[in-house]
């Protein structure tokens, strides 16, 4: 049998040594990464305070996709006879890993103190899944109906990211309404990650929203989104400057973002800025606009093309005298 080349290179490197095997080799690097730990943080000390887990978020975000789903996130469809018992287990299940990593970051700042805060938070947060479900089977629809390409709201469910990233808002804005720190924007930001989505837990949005494709969007924090709004990729709901107090310190409790009003279109890489800023209703905002400043109600924004040539190439041929640029 013939050796493959990637395997005779690999036969032909030196054995590692004993030492290197045994971990002894580099040991002499940890002295000075624990030095570092000391030096520049990002150091999770049980001692202190345990912050949230990344990972312990990012798999209760998929279990309440199963949750809002059932059988979407699955393997397999989920018979009626066992929805009952399989949503209990999974929803007992979420809420207590839920708590705990509520409870961690209620106690950042406070880390051998009881707040009592930990338990209406969840409370709040179970009560309202019901509602968020609602909401999101007009998202659903908004989708259906906002874009020709699909032919059935199953599709929708199966293959849009815009549907995990306002869930995943939706539920992480419940929490954050509620007072649980840390955590919503991590739910977030794991969706983030995975759509291309960037939407804060802070940010109020209504029902029937759509964004159509939806990589490099980007809600702030104090947004506040109405009903029957569509964006679409690349679109920035930002703030337009970091306002600052006496001591030179960001102030972060005032509006920095602007607010679209209900039946908003916004085409793609546009960029709105501004806590004073609002899109009136019924107006459609076109491809990469800038805006500083409120649009009135029922408004068409759009740059007028100045200097568009379209010409035949075959004329090149003809002479010199022709301007080809554009």
């Amino acid at each position: 049998m013939r050796t493959s080349p990637a395997t005779a290179a690999a036969q032909a490197l030196p054995a590692a040594p004993k030492e290197t095997r045994s971990g002894t080799a580099y040991a002499h690097y940890v002295p000075a990464l624990l030095d570092s730990y000391e030096k520049f943080g990002g150091l999770n000390k049980r001692e202190s305070v345990n912050l949230p887990s990344k990972r312990a978020v990012a798999q209760v975000c998929e279990d309440l996709l199963q949750i809002l789903f059932p059988g979407f996130h699955d393997d397999d469809a989920v018979s009626p006879e066992t929805l009952p018992s399989l949503t209990r287990s999974r929803l007992v299940s979420v809420a207590h890993r839920l708590e705990e990593q509520v409870r961690r970051g209620v106690r950042v700042g406070n880390p051998r103190k009881s707040t009592g805060r930990t338990p209406p938070i969840i409370k709040a947060f179970l009560d309202a899944i019901p509602a968020v479900r609602e909401a999101l089977r007009t998202d659903i629809e908004a989708a259906y109906l906002g874009d020709p390409a699909t032919l059935h709201r199953e599709e929708v469910l199966l293959s849009y990211p815009c549907i995990e990233a306002i869930a995943i808002q939706r539920l992480a804005h419940v929490l954050h309404v509620a007072g649980a720190p840390i955590v919503p924007r991590m739910m977030t930001e794991w969706a983030h990650s995975r759509t291309g989505i960037d939407i804060h837990p802070g940010a109020r949005i209504g029902r029937y929203f759509f964004i159509d494709h939806g990589t490099g969007v980007v809600v702030g924090e104090t947004c506040v989104i109405g009903d029957h709004v569509k964006l679409y990729h690349g679109v920035t709901l930002g703030s337009r400057s970091i306002a600052k107090d006496e001591e030179g310190a960001a102030i972060k409790t005032i509006k920095r973002h602007p607010d679209v009003e209900d039946h908003v279109t916004i085409y793609p890489n546009t960029t709105v800025l501004g806590g004073d800023t609002v899109i009136g209703a019924r107006s459609t905002i076109g491809a990469n606009v800038f805006i500083l400043h409120g649009i009135p109600p029922n408004s068409l924004v759009f740059y007028e093309e100045k200097q568009l040539v379209i010409r035949d190439k075959s004329a090149r041929s003809r002479g010199p005298e022709l301007d080809w640029s554009i």
